[in-house]
């Protein structure tokens, strides 16, 4: 083996070293089959309880058609995802503070160019998000709701699944048909996945438990997925007062049962054990990218045949 040779084994090593050595943070994808469950809500009120715990927490708004994690937190922030990627900004400028010290992110328009970065682009976005997990122990991942291929991306490439469904039968015929489609997906590992539910807007225990049992039933008859129950939230009046007040509920009526119910989920999810390597929301955002670009490569390769012809 020549010196040449040598060094070149010395760096890998250093490489793998360092890849050990870095932080991961926990990356849970937070979604629902449709539009209107609570899963925004959930997002804002389970953060400031995690973080209570003593986890740092960021939220990550991936459903870049609404602004609803906005709204909740009343504020406004000044740059998002986009302004990360191609206007400059550093991560710290993106990152806004909201209650109790949680973080977050804006996705913006920044989430709907990402099918559209080089690969210059996604090197250097992966690059920054590896800070990100350096600066959070938990990243709450809230993605808009139904089965766009922008949601299923996320889903997809996560390794831990907050999914929110109500008794109403549409909410739980779209969330089978979320479960459904993304277990047809390239790219899932069901091995790899953890999906627990969260019933939401309930009326009595047994509610709850039947909308788990009704939903797990059909799942792991006809997907073979395993649906894990982390809790059930009552409906709560107070819940749109606060929406209204642009508090999150936690904040606004801090007594109330729908809160309670919150903070116990926030236990269970720290106090759960992850069955899968954490790979961080870098880790996430590199696998979503390989997905994308397996999926542009054969219409690249129809093109090209095209225009031979």
């Amino acid at each position: 083996m020549d010196q040449a040779e040598q060094l070149r084994l010395l760096v890998t090593k250093q490489q793998e070293q360092k890849k050990k050595e870095r932080k991961t943070s926990r990356v849970i994808t937070v979604t629902s089959g449709k539009g209107g469950v609570g899963k925004s809500t959930l997002t804002v009120n389970l953060a400031i309880h995690l973080s209570r715990l003593g986890k740092k927490v960021i939220i990550l708004d991936a459903d870049f058609g609404l602004a609803n994690i906005e709204v909740m937190l009343g504020i406004r922030p000044e740059y998002n995802l986009a302004d990360l990627m191609f206007r400059g900004k550093e991560l710290k400028d993106i990152i806004i503070q909201g209650p109790e010290g949680i973080g977050f992110i804006s996705g913006g328009s920044g989430i709907q160019e990402l099918s559209r970065l080089t690969r210059e682009q996604v090197v250097y976005l992966v690059q920054k998000l590896y800070e990100l997990d350096e600066l959070a122990d938990i990243i709450l991942v809230d993605t808009g709701a139904g089965i766009s291929d922008s949601v299923l991306e996320f889903v997809s490439a996560s390794n831990e699944v907050l999914l929110v469904a109500t008794p109403e039968p549409t909410s739980i015929t779209d969330a089978y048909a979320l479960l459904k489609t993304l277990n047809r997906r390239n790219g899932f590992s069901k091995d790899d996945t953890i999906i627990r539910m969260v019933a939401n807007r309930i009326k009595t225990k047994e509610e709850g438990d039947a909308l788990y049992e009704k939903l797990s039933l059909v799942v792991e008859k006809f997907l073979s997925l395993k649906l894990e129950l982390v809790g059930a939230i009552p409906d709560d009046i107070n819940c749109g007062k606060a929406i209204m007040q642009q508090q999150p509920i936690t904040l606004a009526e801090p007594r109330s049962a729908s809160v309670k119910a919150i903070q116990s989920i926030a236990e269970k999810l720290v106090s759960s054990t992850s069955e899968t390597d954490k790979k961080g929301i870098a880790g996430l955002f590199s696998r979503w990218m390989k997905s994308l670009y397996k999926k542009k490569k054969p219409q690249q390769d129809q093109e090209s045949d095209n225009q031979k012809k």
